[in-house]
């Protein structure tokens, strides 16, 4: 893997290990749909000057690659954000991290499928070895947690969530190699904004909340999730995925748990544990060999 690709998906892993905390500080100020809209909206602001470029929306592909920005927008942002922000209501914690953390599985299954890559034995070792790792980091007791029919429709919702943000990498790295990731990224949070528009409105109509009721420590969660993952973590993301495997990329996703952690460790005062460091070992471990698979 190009070393740019690989120091842009480990500040992108960086931001959106950051960003569970921000959301936390978000979701205590704000209901869940709306810190999804106004974070896309914030985002698609911040793209704005690469979107208004004259003569860039009839360079897009025509009727045919509008739509694909279309459906790349509802997979990834709208539909992804939203189902996950809404499954996170009816289902645990540890329910929702053990699902997750199948992101980079669903990647390497469905890029196989779609894109023909193939699956080499280093691979799937690579991406077993940083479950492992991530497993190690979350606790002996992670899967002991884990409820089965007791939370169903979020667990449902959850999944999938974390099949859609599979499929958008995969069918997002064929629009990448065409359009480049600025452009295809700009133009699925835009696509993406004005799809959670109505959506954030109609659930501030429905819950009665008033944007004006945000304290400045929501507003700065809120700005973190826009500017620093909706909008660059997610354009570092597709300018790495534009330069390698998809597999390749998706497996960097198992690096999030244990920064978040290693954030946890310094933001809320947690205790570097032996399983932390063991766990992490295993991670990067594991992102080695899928890399030279």
């Amino acid at each position: 893997m190009p070393g740019g690709a690989r120091a842009a998906l480990i500040a992108a892993c960086v931001l959106w290990a950051v960003s569970f905390v921000a959301t936390k500080v978000a979701l205590d100020a704000a209901p869940p749909l709306v810190v999804v809209t106004l974070r896309l909206v914030i985002s698609a602001v911040c793209f704005a000057p690469w979107i208004a470029t004259p003569g860039d929306l009839g360079s897009l592909g025509g009727r045919r690659g509008l739509v694909r920005l279309f459906w790349l927008s509802l997979i990834g942002t709208g539909l992804h954000y939203g189902l996950q922000t809404v499954g996170l209501q009816y289902t645990t914690a540890s329910n929702a991290s053990l699902y997750a953390i199948t992101a980079p599985i669903t990647i390497l299954l469905l890029s196989a499928m779609i894109l023909g890559e193939r699956i080499t034995l280093r691979k799937a070792l690579g991406v077993a070895l940083a479950l492992a790792g991530v497993l190690m980091v979350m606790g002996p007791g992670t899967l002991t947690t884990l409820e089965l029919g007791a939370h169903v429709k979020g667990d449902f919702l959850v999944l999938v969530s974390i099949v859609l943000w599979g499929l958008f990498t995969v069918l997002g790295k064929a629009a990448t190699d065409e359009l480049g990731a600025l452009r295809l990224t700009a133009w699925v949070t835009l696509i993406g904004a004005l799809w959670m528009l109505p959506v954030g409105a109609y659930e501030m109509h429905a819950t009665g909340f008033a944007v004006a009721s945000m304290t400045l420590e929501a507003w700065m969660a809120v700005g973190f999730l826009g500017v620093g993952c909706s909008f660059l973590a997610t354009l570092l993301y597709f300018v790495a995925l534009e330069r390698t495997e998809s597999q390749k990329v998706g497996v960097y996703l198992y690096t999030i748990p244990p920064m978040t952690a290693v954030v946890a460790v310094f933001y809320l005062g947690e205790t570097l544990s032996a399983n932390l460091v063991v766990g992490a070992v295993l991670v990067i471990a594991g992102v080695a060999l899928t890399e030279r698979g």
